[in-house]
């Protein structure tokens, strides 16, 4: 069952980004898990969800957002999983004051325009993570583990842009470069 909604999600910059598709391809090639590369989703970081938004308000937030901010510098350093259902990987980025201020900030820029933010996205509970692999049988999840371990971790570099997309299927409607207003 696919979900439906929308994501804020906070993209690499070409160095990190190749590490993290480094790690779906390894994936894939071991048939562990090959969803990601086949939904054409992007390596991010998911800086808010919801299922019902209009991505209009949240193209106009997104972009004044943007235009206040520099590029994030993010080390991923770690390996985990998340208790639930769709058997998720992922590589999470040390949760630096500056990672969580800028999710903290968003979120208080969507609030200022009436938007919700679910309980997941919350600054006391929102867990930062990257996905590399979804569906993974509960056969194969330490495998998967030991796989994404010879990775060489940690890895650093820095969240550049920060896109809406649509799901399911995946679909970036709109996104903006950080603190780089003259793309806008």
């Amino acid at each position: 069952m696919s979900q439906q909604g929308y994501a804020i999600e906070l993209y690499f910059d070409p160095a990190l980004e190749n590490q993290v598709l480094k790690a779906w391809n390894v994936l894939a090639r071991r048939q562990i898990s090959t969803q990601l590369i086949e939904i054409e989703s992007r390596p991010h970081i998911t800086l808010f969800y919801s299922p019902l938004i209009d991505p209009m308000k949240l193209e106009t937030v997104l972009k004044s957002f943007a235009a206040k901010q520099e590029a994030l510098p993010l080390t991923l350093s770690a390996i985990g999983s998340l208790p639930s259902d769709n058997n998720v990987l992922f590589l999470t980025p040390t949760p630096t004051v500056a990672l969580l201020q800028f999710q903290s900030q968003l979120c208080d820029a969507m609030k200022k325009e009436g938007v919700e933010v679910g309980e997941d996205y919350r600054a006391d509970s929102w867990v930062p993570y990257c996905s590399v692999a979804q569906d993974v049988a509960k056969t194969r999840m330490a495998e998967a583990f030991c796989v994404l371990r010879d990775l060489k971790l940690p890895v650093n570099g820095y969240g550049m842009d920060i896109g809406l997309v649509e799901y399911s299927p995946v679909r970036e409607l709109c996104s903006f470069a950080l603190g780089n207003a003259m793309d806008a």
